[in-house]
């Protein structure tokens, strides 16, 4: 019974003791509220991610882990209390100066984490305070070695920086600075007004070297065009050339081979029976075809001897034609087509 009243009793004076008025960790102008230091009851329970660091006789003992645990009364006394959580810091707005001579404004969020309560109890007299003021001056010394347009372009690497710096420094604090963010970054009226001026001619920029390059490329692609057609028109009278001069060659061909069977039938018409005087009319209507077309064709006239004498120019003919007949039985076609040439040619007047 007596060891449940004591249970019951520290319990209570402990939650008690938690509810007590708020602790200022940080600052003035950054209230947190946490653990009040908790009064000896002997039976004391630490609650999960706290440490308790206890003191005998004004001299440190031991921290307390989290769960049941017994102090001797008026010799043991808890003196720090620490979180072992995760702890997220406000620094506050802050002027910084670039190297270009900028003045900035500019704030962030520091995360922390206590690693030794050992040494964040009696390394530092405030350790989170000391912590922001560090990354207060690391952050102004690092914007120092920046220009503005690099502070815009390089948070990244500036928070690694800060938070870099503030871990050589916080080691000895038994602090681990886990990350830093920087919220706000602001310039003043008139640099803002000429940043925003660089930003619209950057865009002008842009867009005439966009529009210089679409009407490139639309000239390149005009251009590429015109050859294109260039060579399909080439192409295309190239194949029509050579379908022409393929048509002609085999209209000759034709003519050629249409004029040799002319010519074989007509000397199969000679070799017969009355072939001389059928000979003998076709060569009278050439000469009659020849006589009334001398002048349409040209301004020279050529006129017989003997304008009406047709007997005599086709007794002259016919002679011609019999004489090579006695010589050659059989006239090759090549030689009928000069003999109806002869024929066909008047005497010159």
């Amino acid at each position: 019974m007596m060891i449940r009243t004591l249970f019951r009793t520290g319990g209570s004076l402990l939650q008690h003791s938690r509810r007590t008025v708020p602790r200022l960790w940080v600052s003035p102008l950054q209230q947190r509220w946490a653990s009040s230091l908790p009064m000896n009851t002997v039976v004391l329970f630490v609650p999960q991610q706290e440490a308790w660091v206890v003191e005998r006789m004004g001299r440190f003992h031991r921290i307390l882990e989290p769960g049941l645990n017994f102090l001797i009364p008026v010799l043991d006394r808890i003196r720090y209390v620490q979180s072992l959580k995760e702890i997220v810091i406000d620094v506050p707005e802050q002027s910084a100066v670039s190297l270009d001579n900028v003045t900035l404004q500019i704030d962030g969020v520091l995360y922390l984490r206590i690693l030794d309560p050992f040494k964040a109890s009696y390394g530092v007299e405030d350790p989170e305070y000391a912590v922001t003021q560090l990354a207060q001056t690391t952050m102004r010394s690092e914007l120092g070695k920046l220009t503005l347009d690099k502070v815009f372009r390089e948070r990244e690497s500036l928070n690694a920086n800060i938070v870099h710096s503030i871990n050589q420094a916080s080691d000895e604090w038994g602090i681990r600075c886990l990350r830093y963010e920087i919220k706000d970054i602001h310039v003043p009226p008139r640099v803002k007004e000429s940043m925003q001026m660089q930003v619209e001619a950057e865009r002008k920029k842009r867009a005439t070297v966009l529009e210089s390059e679409g009407t490139r490329e639309s000239a390149i692609n005009v251009a590429e065009g015109r050859k294109q057609a260039q060579i399909l028109a080439s192409e295309g009278e190239k194949a029509e050339q050579i379908n022409k001069a393929a048509g002609e060659a085999q209209a000759v061909i034709a003519k050629a081979e249409a004029k040799a069977k002319a010519i074989r039938v007509l000397s199969d018409a000679l070799a017969e029976q009355n072939g001389n005087a059928a000979a003998s009319l076709s060569v009278a209507e050439q000469y009659v075809s020849a006589f009334s077309n001398l002048a349409k064709e040209s301004n020279t006239v050529l006129l017989p001897t003997k304008t009406g004498d047709i007997s005599s120019m086709v007794t002259q003919a016919m002679t011609i034609y019999g004489t090579l007949a006695k010589a050659s039985p059989k006239i090759p076609p090549a030689e009928v087509e000069e003999c109806e040439d002869i024929s066909n040619q008047p005497e010159s007047k």
